[in-house]
């Protein structure tokens, strides 16, 4: 009788466990769902999209495009930003990108194959702008650390159809050698803590990665003197722990804002999902990152 109970016991662990792994399963497919995929350059790739019950097929409409970081996927950036909300208040269509690998993640610094992942974005534009009436002049690239490098790389590749960007925590690896000046620079907003264990505020490799991020303040600079602004900037005031600058004088309209985050981790500011303190640091809530960045955006499309 005692080894039938045995028995019964063992094959009722079983199943628990069956049950749990099937539970999992599912659970890891919900998080990394997406609902598009593509071929490019025999890869298959993959994206999240979003559009709005309120999306209106007779309007040009704007195309946000939403990057995750290193190790990250779609639904994870979507969480962090809170894109959604703003595509069903302003009518806005969002997708979510998928990286390559295991961690997923973007070829953003410059080698050969990088250029697989900008040719994957501008033909998921082309897919999306076929499906929808998608304004082509207000095509926007965001994204958080590894996915703020893959924005900037998209601004000095297809400048002449991102019409802005939008960076928080960038790793900006993309060598300048590469970024050639177009006829119109891409405008910028930038976010960046002063305490982002992963990607240093002051540059230099960090705990997780030895490469050789630069100094974001230099790094801004630059990027306002490549689009033709002053390399002085004029000061936008603080709120909280939050400083912001501005620099001005591009004759291209190609500004740069760039706000510090006094202690600030490797995170998004604002209400979003926000990510393990341990292991990003504070999440900065004086300010909304995905408001102040489509409120940028949406002040500099493409003049055509």
């Amino acid at each position: 009788m005692i080894y039938l109970i045995i028995i019964i016991l063992l094959w009722i662990v079983l199943a628990l466990v069956i049950l749990a792994l099937v539970l999992f399963g599912i659970y890891i497919t919900q998080l990394y769902r997406t609902n598009g995929k593509l071929v490019v350059g025999g890869e298959k790739r993959r994206y999240l999209l979003y559009v709005p019950k309120i999306y209106d097929p007779a309007k040009p409409t704007p195309l946000i495009i939403s990057i995750h970081g290193y190790a990250e996927w779609p639904a994870h950036q979507r969480d962090i930003s809170g894109w959604n909300k703003l595509a069903d208040r302003d009518g806005l269509i969002v997708v979510y990108p998928a990286g390559t690998g295991f961690p997923r993640h973007w070829r953003a610094s410059g080698s050969s194959d990088s250029y697989l992942d900008v040719d994957f974005i501008s033909v998921l534009i082309d897919k999306l702008s076929a499906t929808y009436n998608i304004d082509s002049t207000r095509i926007y690239a965001n994204g958080l650390s590894n996915g703020g490098g893959m924005s900037f790389m998209l601004s000095c590749t297809l400048a002449d159809r991102i019409a802005a960007i939008g960076c928080v925590s960038g790793a900006y690896l993309f060598p300048w050698d590469q970024c050639q000046k177009k006829e119109r620079g891409v405008p910028m907003i930038a976010f960046h803590g002063t305490s982002d264990p992963i990607v240093p505020y002051n540059g230099g490799p960090s705990r997780s990665f030895a490469l050789p991020f630069p100094a974001i303040p230099k790094w801004v600079a630059e990027y306002a003197v490549h689009n033709g602004c002053t390399n002085v900037p004029v000061s936008l005031g603080s709120i909280g722990a939050v400083s912001s600058v501005k620099y001005l004088g591009s004759a291209r309209d190609a500004n740069v804002v760039f706000y510090t985050i006094s202690g600030g981790g490797h995170t998004w500011p604002g209400k979003g999902t926000s990510l393990p303190m341990k292991l990003v640091g504070t999440t900065n809530h004086d300010i909304q990152a995905t408001e102040l960045i489509w409120a940028f955006l949406q002040a500099h499309p493409i003049n055509q």
